[in-house]
């Protein structure tokens, strides 16, 4: 996915989509040790989109303490 699709969730969808890519990331990890791997890129895929995630949840908590103290 692209940042821009990530950004248009809210913070459920962020939870959710995050939830959704760690299992996809999992079974791959599973399918690793059996050598069935078709796509050895799809690690690097999800990796990178949950670091997005992470990201724009931190962001968005950041954003939140910010407009709180003020």
């Amino acid at each position: 996915m692209k940042l821009k699709e990530f950004r248009e969730l809210d913070r459920e969808g962020l939870f959710q989509k995050e939830k959704e890519l760690k299992k996809e990331l999992y079974e791959l990890n599973i399918k690793r040790q059996q050598g069935q791997v078709e796509k050895p890129a799809r690690f690097k895929l999800l990796k990178r989109d949950i670091a997005r995630i992470l990201t724009l949840r931190r962001q968005l908590e950041v954003k939140d303490a910010a407009q709180s103290q003020s």
